[in-house]
């Protein structure tokens, strides 16, 4: 079962801020949660708080898939790129993205231990957040499905460094492949029927 699914821009050379010197900070472009928000029990009822912690959970799920990036891209010398390419149509190779997974104990952002499979394209991350007990193969493999088709449901805005993310087409991918949270065995033609059916052309 998954947790939650998120895609963030890692942030780039831009003037220093106070959240991260000598870095811009990241952003999340789009994140979204499956099954019952984990939480206090005194938030039973109060909907604006439990929506305001799941927000909080998951910015701070951002910042920890962005450091576990950097932290891998400085120790293979290879940085993001700092812009998208013009054309976000065209094939992008996931070949060598890098990605990995790592644990997040008790409480640091959900009150329970989960583990994160991330991959990361040019200066975007894609990361899917999975109880401890779940097919770790099968979610980096839902990860890899998931990532070229939001990359192909990307628009460009101006200079090549921001995006837009299609909130109608993310969720219509996300409830495709990846329904209510649980993970999926997929063959080859369900996916390419799929990319006919939403009009996406996505990378390999």
């Amino acid at each position: 079962m998954a947790r939650a699914f998120v895609v963030l821009a890692l942030g780039g050379t831009d003037p220093p801020g106070p959240a991260a010197p000598g870095r811009a900070p990241c952003r999340l472009l789009y994140a979204r949660s499956f099954g019952d928000p984990p939480g206090d029990p005194s938030d039973s009822g109060d909907t604006a708080r439990q929506r305001l912690r799941r927000k909080e959970q998951l910015l701070a799920l951002a910042r920890q898939v962005a450091s576990q990036c950097r932290l891998l891209q400085a120790s293979s010398g290879r940085l993001p790129s700092p812009q998208l390419p013009q054309r976000l149509e065209e094939p992008i190779s996931l070949q060598d993205a890098p990605g990995g997974l790592f644990q997040l104990r008790p409480g640091d952002p959900f009150p329970e231990r989960v583990t994160i499979a991330w991959i990361s394209v040019l200066s975007l991350a894609f990361a899917l957040v999975c109880d401890p007990r779940e097919n770790l193969s099968l979610a980096e493999i839902t990860l890899r499905r998931l990532t070229p088709r939001f990359l192909a449901s990307l628009r460009l805005l101006g200079s090549g460094t921001d995006i837009l993310l299609r909130p109608e087409v993310a969720d219509r991918l996300l409830d495709r492949l990846l329904p209510h949270g649980r993970l999926l065995f997929l063959n080859e033609c369900f996916l390419q029927a799929l990319d006919r059916e939403m009009g996406l052309k996505a990378a390999r």
